[in-house]
């Protein structure tokens, strides 16, 4: 495409050569210009050729009042200032475009990178859409797993209230067990009281026939001792075995609050360490007649009688500590006790 520039210079050109063939300036119009240059509007045209038909008429009008040969040497330097002049528009016209078209490329980089900025943005817009998206759905999730917690935590307290009741109805059965073997004890005391009256009477009809059978009575002595001795340990390990299946069923009902999937079965396993106190208890009567079966051994001699009541009085009397430390027992356990316990 044309520039109006070029326009312009060659309205000028054309003017030019037309005068050169004869016609006059004031004779020139806009469509013989056109005619010649074949480009640009008519009112550039126009205005162009305006300012040569002035400048035209100053150079006629200078050349008409000097002498011919300054008018001459006038004209030739206007013709040299024109063509200087339209060198340096040239110049500056080339520096002109090359301007335009270093705006344009830096106009076309700036479009390039703004379509890219563009694009990241939408970029992020979809980040954001994805994060928001992400985002409802975790709040749903916790949502869920409040729900969930508040469940569990109900169900906890429901747990807690049980276990409670179990360990009440457990610690009030202690306490009947317990009334329940001081009255057996006071029975068997009562027994061997009796028992002692009837043996001191034997002792003193059988005074005269010691003499005669001490030694074997001595040697029936020994064999009571080590009865005796075998009893105490089997009452040991009774009272202890005792202790440890208490200890062991108060540190289940505490831990409990903390593991309930394991109700059930520490439930079971406060049952069975029920049934174990049971089975102690009756294994502490067979103890006690082993006891009475010595004591019978034993009627020769009243002072033998009298250490074996007092050892079965401590013994008892261990039992009733040994039933009294349920709660120092559910304090002192540790965590390994109820896992082996959970593990039989």
């Amino acid at each position: 495409m044309s520039r109006v520039s070029d326009t312009r210079l060659r309205t000028r050109e054309a003017a030019a050569r037309l005068v050169a063939a004869g016609r006059r300036p004031h004779d020139l119009t806009v469509d013989l210009i056109y005619a010649e240059i074949k480009q640009g509007s008519r009112t550039t045209i126009n205005d162009e050729l305006k300012l040569w038909k002035d400048e035209q008429a100053k150079a006629e009008a200078l050349t008409a009042a000097l002498p011919p040969a300054v008018a001459n040497a006038m004209i030739n330097v206007w013709a040299i200032a024109v063509e200087h002049g339209e060198k340096v528009f040239d110049q500056h016209r080339e520096e002109a475009e090359s301007q335009l078209a270093q705006a344009n490329a830096q106009i076309e980089a700036l479009e390039s990178e703004k379509n890219g900025q563009d694009q990241r943005i939408q970029g992020l817009q979809a980040d954001i859409v994805r994060g928001q998206t992400e985002l409802n759905s975790l709040s749903e999730a916790l949502a869920g797993e409040r729900t969930a917690k508040d469940a569990a935590i109900a169900k906890s307290k429901a747990l807690e209230q049980q276990i409670a009741t179990t360990k009440a109805d457990a610690e009030q059965a202690l306490i009947t067990l317990k009334s329940e073997h001081r009255q057996r004890i006071e029975e068997l005391q009562a027994i061997i009281a009796s028992q002692e009256s009837s043996f001191r009477l034997e002792i003193n009809k059988a005074t005269e026939r010691l003499e005669g059978v001490q030694k074997h009575v001595m040697l029936q002595v020994t064999e009571a001792r080590e009865a005796q001795k075998r009893a105490e340990s089997q009452l040991s390990k009774a009272n202890q075995k005792n202790e440890q299946l208490l200890a062991e069923a108060l540190q289940i009902g505490r831990q409990i609050t903390l593991l309930t999937q394991t109700a059930e079965r520490a439930q079971a396993d406060f049952t069975q360490a029920q049934g174990d106190i049971k089975k102690l208890q009756s294994e502490r009567e067979g103890l006690i007649q082993q006891v009475a079966t010595a004591s019978g051994k034993l009627g020769a001699v009243g002072d033998q009688i009298e250490s074996l009541e007092r050892r079965a009085i401590g013994a008892e009397t261990r039992l009733e500590e040994a039933l009294k430390r349920p709660t120092a027992a559910k304090k002192k356990s540790e965590k390994p006790h109820q896992q082996d316990l959970i593990s039989r």
